[in-house]
């Protein structure tokens, strides 16, 4: 089979099968196994249900858990309160756009300035900023006439 480029780190492997998209370093599984649980958030409302109960249930046992890590980690703390307005912003603004995306804006992807640079051939579009997964695409050339 082809190598191709790891999802995550961009990485070029040999998946075991046509749907293995990430690599075997536990970063990058940890990643796939995020992703996978983003979606399956989204899509399955009983096992959102059931992570949420999870959480909840969790919380109940451990009492006084995130005071005590706050008070252990002040320099995360502080950061994450630093950073909550702007996530409070963002979610505001995808809110009233009706977005269901974290960067609604993010990129203007059919955007090129002249023609001199001119890709014909098989390539891999790894994602930088985008949350995508990683495509072969197939560039032609087409004659103006």
């Amino acid at each position: 089979m082809e190598r191709i480029p790891c999802a995550h780190c961009s990485r070029l492997f040999t998946p075991r099968n046509r749907k293995q998209y990430y690599c075997n370093k536990p970063g990058c599984q940890k990643a796939r196994k995020a992703a996978w649980q983003r979606m399956k958030m989204n899509t399955d409302p009983a096992y959102k249900a059931d992570e949420e109960f999870s959480r909840k249930k969790w919380v109940k046992n451990n009492p006084g858990y995130w005071t005590q890590y706050r008070k252990r980690n002040m320099d995360k703390a502080e950061r994450n309160r630093a950073l909550q307005p702007i996530r409070d912003r963002r979610r505001a603004e995808r809110k009233a756009l009706g977005a269901k995306m974290d960067a609604p804006f993010l990129a203007k992807m059919d955007a090129r300035k002249g023609n001199e640079f001119n890709p014909v051939g098989r390539f891999w579009l790894v994602p930088v900023l985008a949350k995508m997964d990683a495509r072969k695409v197939s560039i032609y050339a087409i004659p103006d006439s």
